[in-house]
């Protein structure tokens, strides 16, 4: 195990720490006890209390258990763009017992069929205006009973933000067995009963994209799911009570899930909940209630600085700005670091980790950078075909070895055991991602193990020309593909979205990347789009891109 990044560790921090030996759930009750009266979740302008998010879950527990009839182990949907029903939801569901399976509120019926029939899930927690999609399957599988959240329950305060359309809609439920509202369910008043799981029962099963075939569910046990919503905040810290975060990052996707979600249910903190992105609605939650700590992505960041309205809003009380999925480009880190003297903190984590393996520490950040192996990880970089340790520099697969790593897929004992492999007699888990580790221990992405482009036998990552492209004034977003090449097999090509009002052409754009990058890097094929397309989580789908340059005759 190299331990080069020991020399930068946070000062006081010990390398690998204890979390609680309970379950996750009990973080939600141990913060109500503490801070019954503190803001849990701000939702537009409408407050919620410790206290009152913790009722709310416990009623919608008893109506779980004794309505829908799940038990012990049972798996639950939930189904909802970020909103105070997605946390009182997971908590519940918890708290009865259950596994949450977080869903993606962009699947369509076809893509919900699957999650139900795999996971075998009889009871969901769906959004209102979802319903249309889930509501066909149900009493045709598993699922029988589906709990349906309103929005605008939750929303009742007045406020001057712009509220969507979709978030002020009033109640409406089908007219059909099976369905119940979700305040009536908690009106119903039933008492669950006693908490029963433990560390090691069944807690949660994220879904992976899918890149290689149907998705498959990563099983989490409360221990594993506990461990990063512990070791955000310690990180980060300070771990304190009166930290407020604004939740942009969806919360069905294990970084909004953990590192906001769940580190500030443990740390007591406040949630202000956006349900989808909004430039202008974060600058004015941001301002008017003191947000200390943002999580975000890349694409988010950019937008948000290049608001013409930025300077009408106050962010000077942002003391930690982080995230991961892609790195952040130079430029744009350089103006989040003029405007708000905070370094963009990049991490590195998968659904099967449940969140971060790698972070950057708080007083060393390194830009476009994973980080380093955080509290309690073993990582190392490995050869993908002989199994052996690769010098430090040299590119290899990331493996990880660590309490938040999971048990394996649902169902799915063959690529379980696919994705495990034995080192130095501990039990890894193959990221499928590529990257190196410098002198200082730091790791660095170069790309997934699969999307690599092979021009005349010079291995090109498209991740690395993607980094070098953002340099480009007119280039705003950039996506690198393989396209073919009668010559060279493949080529470079670039798909760029241009900044507004960028005169550039395909010509000039290659001429510069001549005198940026190796020639064989360099793209040779320039096409420019409007948008660039985009999972729910908002990471650019190059595997789509590419799936369609490939399919042209």
């Amino acid at each position: 195990m190299n331990t080069a990044h020991y020399a930068h560790w946070p000062a006081g921090l010990p390398y690998a720490i204890s979390t609680p030996d309970t379950s996750v759930y009990a973080n939600l009750d141990i913060s109500a006890r503490r801070y019954p009266q503190r803001p849990a979740i701000i939702f537009y302008d409408t407050v919620l209390s410790y206290a009152q998010v913790n009722e709310a879950a416990i009623s919608l527990a008893g109506y779980l258990q004794k309505e829908c009839g799940v038990q012990r182990g049972d798996r639950v949907l939930l189904n909802m763009q970020n909103s105070p029903q997605f946390i009182i939801g997971f908590y519940a569901i918890l708290r009865a017992d259950a596994m949450v399976v977080p869903v993606n509120p962009m699947l369509m019926t076809d893509e919900l069929q699957h999650y139900i029939e795999d996971s075998g899930a009889k009871a969901a927690l769906v959004a209102q205006e979802l319903l249309p999609r889930i509501a066909p399957l149900v009493g045709k599988s598993a699922l029988q009973r589906v709990i349906v959240g309103t929005y605008s329950d939750y929303a009742t305060a007045p406020t001057e933000l712009n509220v969507p359309d979709f978030v002020r809609a009033p109640r409406k439920l089908p007219d059909a067995p099976g369905f119940v509202a979700w305040q009536d369910a908690i009106a119903a008043g039933h008492e669950p009963g006693p908490h029963l799981a433990g560390p090691d029962d069944l807690a949660c099963m994220p879904y992976t994209s899918g890149t290689t075939g149907k998705p498959k569910g990563c099983i989490h046990t409360h221990r594993s799911l506990m461990f990063n919503a512990v070791a955000s905040p310690v990180w980060s810290g300070p771990v304190v009570p009166d930290n407020v975060t604004l939740a942009v990052l969806p919360f069905f996707h294990v970084t909004g899930m953990q590192s906001v979600m769940n580190a500030m249910i443990y740390t007591g903190g406040a949630i202000a909940v956006l349900p989808r992105w909004d430039r202008d609605a974060a600058g004015q939650l941001i301002t008017r209630y003191k947000v200390t700590t943002w999580t975000l992505i890349p694409t988010m960041m950019i937008d948000f600085l290049a608001n013409p309205r930025l300077s009408e809003y106050d962010i000077s009380s942002l003391r930690r700005v982080s995230g991961g999925g892609a790195a952040m480009p130079a430029a744009v880190a350089q103006k989040l670091l003029d405007l708000t003297g905070q370094t963009y903190m990049e991490g590195y984590g998968l659904s099967e980790t449940m969140a971060a393996t790698h972070v950057n520490p708080p007083n060393r950040m390194k830009q476009q950078c994973l980080g380093v192996p955080y509290l309690n990880v073993d990582a190392r970089i490995v050869d993908p075909v002989t199994f052996q340790e690769v010098p430090q520099g040299e590119n290899g697969e990331i493996w990880l070895h660590g309490p938040q790593v999971f048990q394996g897929y649902w169902n799915d004992p063959k690529k379980t055991e696919e994705a495990f492999a034995d080192l130095d007699g501990k039990r890894f888990f193959r990221s499928g991602d590529l990257g190196y580790v410098d002198e200082e221990g730091f790791y660095f992405f170069t790309d997934r193990l699969k999307r690599m482009i092979n021009a005349s036998g010079f291995k090109v990552w498209p991740a690395e020309v993607e980094a070098m492209m953002y340099q480009h004034p007119a280039v705003q977003e950039c996506c690198i593909i393989a396209a073919k090449d009668a010559y060279r097999g493949e080529t470079v090509k670039a798909v760029i979205v241009k900044r507004a009002g960028a005169e550039a052409t395909a010509e000039d754009i290659m001429q510069w990347a001549h005198e940026k990058m190796a020639a064989y890097k360099v793209p040779k094929v320039v096409e420019f789009v409007e948008a660039l397309p985009k999972s729910a989580t908002g990471k650019v789908m190059w595997r789509a891109l590419q799936e369609k340059e490939m399919g042209k005759g």
